[in-house]
């Protein structure tokens, strides 16, 4: 009952009202003595979070948390791409004109994801990643390669959930959250780091300044439940051999440019 609550606060409903005072509550003074139960409950590091535990005012605080310099160490091979966040490796393979989303028992379509066949076509035949970050994860988003942005874009109004039952069960959550999608150019090839928002509450912070992005440079943060796609053009990296369903971190090494 304790883990439900404390994921209802950060993941929210699909009740617009509920949403509401969910999202109020646990930015609010009021959602303070909850702090240290959260981080018992999903047990996270404190050791690693740039502050003390004592020193988050609020339940959102805690989750949208930063780390420690060094905590999460960057792969610096040239030719690496790296995961952007902490989360769950959900699904990966490669990209192909019509259905090429597979997620929980539901198709997407590449064309909704990013909004239109003009956008979703250089990346026909490329590679995607799906990453899904659940309440215990540090949920800040790092650029997992180094690049130059060539647009920023945000699609979607209403929310749909973005957690397990979320992406099998809801109304092509994925293709219809709001999301905002940053492209970036990377040696004439094209990355598109595509951020859904979760529910009801559109809530995706961008933190990154400039159109030049570094490997590991902090890119925006997530205030809610959250899932990160990466969309790769045909052509950027070889075949990633990462095995689905496994956790990976910020920094380490999900595939190898060609």
């Amino acid at each position: 009952m304790k883990k439900l609550l404390f994921r209802s606060c950060i993941e929210l409903t699909n009740h617009r009202l509920t949403s509401a005072a969910l999202r109020n509550f646990s930015r609010s003074k009021m959602s303070k003595p909850l702090v240290k139960p959260f981080a018992r409950t999903f047990q996270l590091n404190d050791a690693e979070m740039k502050r003390p535990l004592h020193d988050y005012g609020h339940l959102h605080d805690l989750f949208i948390r930063e780390l420690k310099a060094g905590t999460r160490p960057i792969d610096q091979q040239t030719h690496s791409l790296v995961s952007p966040v902490d989360g769950i490796m959900a699904q990966h393979g490669d990209l192909s004109e019509g259905t090429v989303f597979h997620v929980k028992g539901q198709d997407y379509n590449i064309e909704e994801m990013l909004g239109s066949q003009q956008a979703a076509e250089p990346y026909f035949n490329g590679h995607y990643f799906i990453l899904y970050l659940s309440p215990s994860h540090y949920h800040r988003i790092h650029c997992p390669v180094d690049g130059i942005i060539k647009r920023q874009w945000q699609l979607g109004g209403r929310s749909y959930p973005v957690n397990a039952l979320g992406l099998r069960y809801g109304k092509r959550p994925l293709s219809r959250n709001y999301r905002v999608i940053t492209e970036l150019d990377i040696n004439g090839k094209r990355l598109a780091i595509v951020k859904v928002g979760a529910m009801n509450i559109n809530t995706i912070e961008l933190t990154h300044n400039g159109e030049h992005l570094h490997k590991g440079d902090e890119m925006a943060y997530f205030s809610f439940g959250s899932t990160v796609v990466l969309v790769c053009e045909n052509g950027l990296i070889t075949d990633s051999d990462i095995v689905e369903d496994t956790e990976v971190r910020v920094g380490e090494t999900i595939a190898l440019l060609k």
